[in-house]
């Protein structure tokens, strides 16, 4: 079967479905192509800080009502280390928040937006090949069971994250770092200790508290990034997250997910080949320790979005020749922060003693002068976002 639209998007993640909603916004047909099903979709948990300005790109869009219903206004973080707890205050350092709000939220606010609108996503349709993207005929073969089907478009953005096929199609320079560290993530029904976000630096490592709701928390451990999760029993992992967290009243309650994520950074360049256009995870990946990685995404996809929109309008190629540019500012910005986070809180490998003392001078200029506290708000609540200025 062969099919036509103007915009083929490969990966129904917040990306893909807030890039098909802003095409459709500015008149523009696009089809979705999603390798999973809805229900796996709508229920992945994974990120959930929200700058500020990715937060009012969502409600300019048209999709921030439950957001903002929902969701959880942040003023700040705490830092937490040698036995003291320091709250960073964003408002009064930026005038901006963050908002807490989980990615599988947002897609399913966008799926469902775009499903009211009429908009076609093919959900468990695997992209299988990529055509004529150094043309002007670009093709996406993809399969649905055992039917396999072609979908021909003006352009392709591939938002299919760091397997897809999208990366495997761009010529470009990667670079890389990894990192001896790992996440041990766990999604639990328990009560947030705290009203905000926690980063904790200890001397067993770093521990996160951060939260999806009043009744679910998401809590995260440092680990090796080669650590075998049967050495983590539940009664060792609320033992670990007390100490290192300092709060030994928080309540184990019923864990809802657990796994182990290493952490490492990728950029490519270009993030463009040709009509393909890569966003995202396809085309960059951050530590979480500075919450880039979703919004990342978003900014991407509002100048790949704003790119296309000018070339139906007027046949102009500038926006679009100027995409990886653009992008790529935010990117190695966003970077250096959560690089910066990364090394700032976790304990090295070897437990090096010399190190964890300059993490805590660090740390206390941090929290004692108002010019590095408001360095730390400007790069947290904004650094990825193309509405604040960073195309």
């Amino acid at each position: 079967m062969k099919e036509r639209t103007q915009v083929g998007i490969i990966g129904a993640g917040p990306a893909g479905l807030l890039l098909s909603h802003l095409l459709a916004n500015a008149g523009i047909e696009s089809v979705v192509l999603e390798v999973r099903s809805r229900h796996y979709a709508e229920g992945r948990v994974r990120a959930g800080v929200l700058e500020h300005g990715a937060a009012e790109l969502l409600r300019a869009s048209g999709v921030g009502e439950r957001m903002d219903r929902e969701g959880l206004v942040h003023r700040g973080i705490n830092l937490q280390f040698a036995g003291e707890r320091h709250h960073i205050d964003f408002m009064d350092l930026t005038g901006r928040t963050i908002l807490v709000y989980g990615q599988q939220e947002i897609v399913k606010d966008l799926i469902t937006a775009r499903l009211q609108a009429g908009g076609q996503i093919l959900f468990e349709a695997e992209a299988k090949g990529l055509g004529g993207i150094v043309g002007d005929r670009p093709l996406i073969t993809y399969r649905v069971e055992e039917d396999e089907s072609e979908l021909g478009c003006d352009f392709i953005a591939a938002c299919d994250g760091a397997h897809g096929i999208g990366r495997e199609a761009v010529p470009a320079t990667v670079y890389e770092r990894v990192y001896p560290h790992g996440w041990l993530g766990i999604l639990a029904r328990t009560p947030p200790a705290e009203r905000e976000l926690i980063y904790a630096c200890h001397e067993n490592g770093f521990a996160l508290h951060s939260m999806r709701s009043p009744d679910i928390s998401r809590l995260y451990l440092q680990v090796a990034a080669d650590e075998d999760l049967a050495n983590w029993p539940e009664a060792r992992i609320w033992e670990e997250l007390r100490l290192r967290l300092a709060e030994p009243e928080l309540r184990a309650g019923e864990i809802l997910d657990l796994g182990i994520t290493a952490l490492h950074s990728l950029v490519l360049e270009p993030m463009q080949h040709g009509r393909l256009y890569l966003a995202g995870d396809s085309a960059h990946i951050v530590p979480p320790t500075g919450a880039k990685g979703m919004n990342l995404a978003l900014a991407d996809v509002q100048t790949l979005a704003r790119a296309l929109a000018a070339w139906y309008r007027s046949k102009s190629t500038t926006l679009l020749d100027a995409y990886t540019r653009s992008c790529l500012n935010r990117v190695w910005r966003a970077q250096q922060f959560s690089a910066f986070m990364t090394g700032l809180l976790h304990r090295t490998p070897a437990g090096d003693l010399f190190e964890h003392r300059l993490q805590l001078a660090q740390l206390s200029y941090l929290t004692r002068s108002r010019a590095a506290s408001t360095s730390l708000a400007e790069n947290y609540t904004s650094a990825a976002t193309a509405m604040d200025g960073g195309t």
